[in-house]
């Protein structure tokens, strides 16, 4: 069977690669194909999460997340409109529990600022109920920029275009293997086999080991942390009207165990953050042998887990007890009950640690000869996935533009570039 031929191959239908193949086909006019490993697109990250649009509240001004996401969310909300997908500018609260957290608070109020969000509002103790009525804290922050949509119908929206502009979706084409052929790659995903000019690794849960497959040495481990959700009972939904965030942790990417309405009218509440024991298994015990070992061999683990030994145990017990996850809400929302809350599945994220065991916490992109890889799109990946895919398309044309002899000077370059 012969191969088909792609100026430029895809792999991994999440938003984030559905969003580049977008771009690469409808702006830049290539032939692309998307080699996504399951049957269906978004089955991953993108529609395991709690379907937030992000405001760029949380990240230092003039950061690659703040430009991203502001970028982003903008041309999301516009995306949403013109394809008439459901979503809402719906606001969420960011409360302090308590006085010791008001200087983080002061903290994200000021980032929010310079980073343009309109509409902030600071509020007393007394004044969350105006927003919140069965919340409660010390004091809290409004940040009417938050939406809420379901990611996966974006994802679908942008498989649409991408078929309509004449592009490929291969779906059951998880990728084997990797050999250059110049003047490009074949690539063997399936049953099949494609040759293309160029590859975008948009792999995710697996992007390090397909960047290891094109040869490249990715200089960091994929972790795989679960993050666990709980959903509250019809007869509970009322203690919840949008989305109520805690003060994060500054020193972690994770924001804490929150409270938030889907655009179906669910309320989620969730999620925690453990190390799982499958990339790619949604269930509580779900083991799969190589991707634990790939875990627990690496040092970057251990590192990670003896930096923040008071935060691991805490997310170990949540993730054992029904009882200590709900009382880790209650902080917010006192009126809840533990028979409120029922189990409701989880995600997984694909977190990039370095063998330091620091946890990389920004847009990170590997160059080599014929491929580009996106080895971490942490949140808000989906939120920006429109400029980061616009971002990567304009990198790939420039790649395919610059003669091959420049290219093997410069075999592997690892860049976090921001999203114009």
């Amino acid at each position: 069977m012969s191969a088909e031929t792609y100026d430029v191959a895809v792999v991994g239908g999440g938003i984030v690669g559905l969003a580049t193949a977008r771009a690469l086909v409808t702006a830049h006019h290539y032939r692309v194909a998307v080699l996504e490993a399951e049957p269906e697109v978004a089955r991953h990250q993108t529609g395991h999460n709690s379907g937030v649009i992000h405001s760029g509240l949380y990240y230092k001004p003039g950061s690659l997340k703040a430009t991203n996401c502001l970028a982003g969310s903008s041309a999301l909300y516009r995306y949403c409109e013109s394809r008439a997908i459901a979503h809402e500018r719906c606001g969420k609260l960011v409360v302090a529990i308590d006085k010791e957290e008001i200087p983080a608070l002061e903290t994200l109020e000021r980032r929010g600022r310079a980073n343009g969000l309109a509409g902030l509002r600071r509020l007393s103790g007394g004044e969350i109920h105006e927003y919140e009525p069965h919340a409660a804290g010390f004091a809290a922050l409004w940040v009417p920029a938050t939406g809420i949509v379901d990611f996966r119908a974006v994802a679908r929206a942008f498989a649409e275009d991408i078929g309509t502009a004449g592009g490929d979706i291969h779906t059951s084409s998880r990728v084997r293997a990797v050999r250059r052929q110049p003047p490009g790659l074949l690539v063997m995903a399936g049953d099949r086999e494609f040759v293309c000019r160029h590859l975008v690794n948009c792999g995710g849960l697996q992007s390090d080991r397909l960047a290891r497959l094109c040869g490249c040495d990715p200089g960091l481990r994929i972790l795989p942390f679960r993050g666990e959700y709980h959903e509250l009972r019809v007869e509970a939904r009322h203690l919840v009207r949008n989305l109520i965030y805690p003060v994060p942790d500054p020193r972690l990417p994770f924001l804490g165990v929150h409270l938030t309405r889907t655009i179906d009218g669910r309320r989620e509440a969730g999620p925690n953050a453990v190390l799982a024991l499958h990339r790619e298994g949604y269930r509580r015990f779900n083991f799969s042998l190589r991707d634990t070992l790939d875990s627990i061999t690496y040092g970057g683990l251990w590192k990670l887990a003896r930096s923040f030994p008071r935060t691991t145990a805490f997310e170990v017990l949540r993730s054992l007890s029904k009882r200590a996850f709900v009382s880790a809400l209650r902080r917010l929302l006192p009126d809840l009950r533990l028979e409120d809350v029922q189990w409701a599945g989880c995600g997984i994220r694909a977190q990039a640690v370095l063998p330091s065991g620091a946890l990389v916490d920004d847009f990170r992109i590997l160059d080599a000869e014929c491929s580009t890889h996106l080895l971490n799109a942490p949140s808000p990946a989906a939120t920006a996935s429109i400029s980061i895919g616009r971002y990567l398309a304009r990198r790939v044309g420039q790649r395919l533009a610059t003669p091959k002899t420049l290219l093997r000077r410069i075999p592997h370059r690892v860049t976090a570039t921001p999203v114009e």
